[in-house]
């Protein structure tokens, strides 16, 4: 894949961080995909859970603008985001993840049982998130990687590098 096809598809992801679709991404897109799936699964954000995920929101959005808010603005643009995340994706997709993890992992805790999540589960989160359903169902299925019935954390870091390097 040759570097302008990887950086288009990177700037198609932007969006997915865009909660409110005002252009770029902030610390607000980060919680409001945490009261969102806050409210998808029932916590309040004052319980241990809802406490969890918008920490963990909290600590992705530190992370994404750790690397990608070039001019320390608290707001990453679209050019940013794809300088940001091109550069961290080539030296290693999984470390990038790992910026989520904290995020991911609480949200996993929000929406399932025992570190694990059941993928029509996993669905309803993601269409909070601004998933539409049909994509949402498709990809939760497939986050089982190994089958068993259950999504695990580890699935869904590793499902979340794939997807900034994968086709659509």
């Amino acid at each position: 894949m040759d570097s302008a096809e990887y950086e288009r598809r990177i700037a198609a992801r932007f969006a997915t961080f865009d909660q409110d679709g005002n252009g770029y991404i902030s610390r607000e897109d980060f919680s409001t995909a945490a009261a969102a799936l806050c409210a998808e699964f029932g916590a309040t954000a004052r319980s241990e859970k809802g406490q969890a995920l918008y920490i963990g929101a909290e600590a992705f959005w530190q992370g994404m603008a750790g690397i990608a808010d070039r001019d320390g603005d608290q707001r990453i643009t679209r050019d940013e985001f794809v300088g940001g995340a091109v550069k961290r994706l080539r030296d290693n997709p999984e470390r990038f993840a790992e910026i989520a993890r904290p995020f991911l992992h609480a949200a996993i805790d929000v929406a399932g049982a025992d570190a694990t999540v059941a993928p029509v589960d996993a669905g309803r989160a993601l269409k909070a998130l601004g998933v539409p359903e049909d994509v949402a169902s498709a990809v939760a299925a497939a986050l089982d990687a190994d089958g068993d019935g259950r999504v695990s954390e580890q699935e869904v870091v590793t499902a979340f590098a794939q997807y900034f390097t994968v086709p659509e």
